[in-house]
């Protein structure tokens, strides 16, 4: 269930999901976005998924302990990058 889907949910439904309001969640994308645009100027490679998808995933590991695998196959990612996201 990527961000898409979600975001249309209602705030209660959001925080059984996240474990988090849909407040917390944007001033998180807040400062996420900001730490990305210092670090997108070190040049590298793109990720595959958005902001809101890599907190998510973050968000999905802490909340209910799934496996790196399991994780990355639910995004389409290999478990190693499921990893590097993650930590």
């Amino acid at each position: 269930m990527g961000w898409e889907q979600i975001e249309e949910l209602s705030n209660e439904a959001f925080k059984r999901l996240t474990g988090v309001q849909k407040a917390t969640f944007e001033k998180m994308i807040v400062v996420l976005r900001e730490a990305q645009r210092r670090k997108t100027l070190q040049g590298g490679r793109p990720s595959k998924l958005c902001l809101e998808d890599r907190l998510l995933m973050t968000l999905e590991y802490l909340r209910q302990y799934r496996t790196y695998f399991h994780i990355g196959r639910h995004y389409g990612l290999s478990e190693s990058t499921a990893y590097k996201t993650i930590r």
